[in-house]
């Protein structure tokens, strides 16, 4: 058969050597905490002076599937690591349960805004489900940083609700994006089901000026391979907990569902240049 790569359909080869499955992010903590590697919540590595240690910062998008999220950061904590988790506060993703859990497990929890596009651009309405979402987490844990959530397909852009208001007046300390120097720090996402996805990213890209990877990264033994050999000084990997799956059924699933959505998203690419 082709390779997802080639438009075709899935290989047997893709199914015999699954990446983005539990397992294999198990073998990726582990190999963070045998590394020269500090792995970061967002809040520490914002409020830490990171210029004498080689941190990775790790933060999880929780798109949908609580339960995944869950999942990873029992894994997460079974090696001392913390993490922030970023939680949509849309029914099918507010779990105030699973969000308490995982607070209650050492990690950092923040809200994954969307609040230019649910007010469909009126940054005043937008302000106001912001205001209201933030409450409805802090009612459950502490909430210090923010994240926009990147609809690739939505016509705005999430963080333009910060061009004529400021989240630090809302006791936040930062943003998943705006607050870091991407000039010094290496961004990897698993967006579109891979490390190597900046002809497919529309959104979820970094702000100003970025490194570039010491190494092709296209999956997850590659990322292993890289912390292993400690070539970058710092790391900002992003992963979506509902793409982590050791399920076959779901695996599959999520594997073609991907594979169309990275379909639209190239085509969207190449229309807006």
């Amino acid at each position: 058969m082709f390779s997802i790569e080639d438009g075709g359909f899935l290989e047997m080869n893709n199914l015999l050597n699954r990446d983005f499955t539990l397992m294999k992010y198990n073998s990726l903590c582990k190999a963070l905490i045998d590394s020269d590697y500090v792995p970061l919540t967002v809040v520490d590595y914002l409020k830490s002076n990171n210029d004498s240690l080689k941190s990775v910062v790790l933060r999880h998008d929780v798109d949908k599937w609580p339960q995944n999220a869950l999942l990873m950061a029992q894994i997460e904590s079974k090696f001392n690591i913390k993490s922030t988790y970023y939680f949509r506060a849309q029914n099918n993703v507010f779990n105030p349960q699973i969000i308490k859990k995982i607070s209650d497990l050492g990690h950092e929890i923040g809200y994954h805004y969307e609040t230019m596009h649910k007010a469909k651009g009126d940054e005043e309405s937008a302000l106001q489900i912001f205001e209201a979402n933030l409450c409805k987490f802090r009612d459950i844990c502490k909430i210090e940083t923010i994240c926009m959530h990147g609809n690739s397909l939505s016509k705005w852009n999430n963080l333009d609700l910060w061009k004529h208001y400021n989240y630090k007046d809302y006791n936040i300390i930062g943003e998943a994006y705006l607050s870091f120097d991407f000039s010094q720090i290496l961004y990897f996402s698993d967006s579109g089901g891979t490390w190597d996805n900046s002809k497919i990213r529309i959104k979820d890209i970094t702000v100003g000026k970025s490194i570039s990877s010491p190494k092709e990264v296209k999956n997850t033994q590659d990322l292993i391979e890289l912390v292993v050999n400690g070539s970058a000084n710092n790391l900002y990997l992003l992963s979506h907990p509902d793409r982590w799956n050791d399920s076959l059924s779901i695996w599959i699933y999520e594997y073609m569902w991907k594979k169309i959505r990275n379909t639209g998203k190239f085509v969207v690419k190449k229309i807006i240049g």
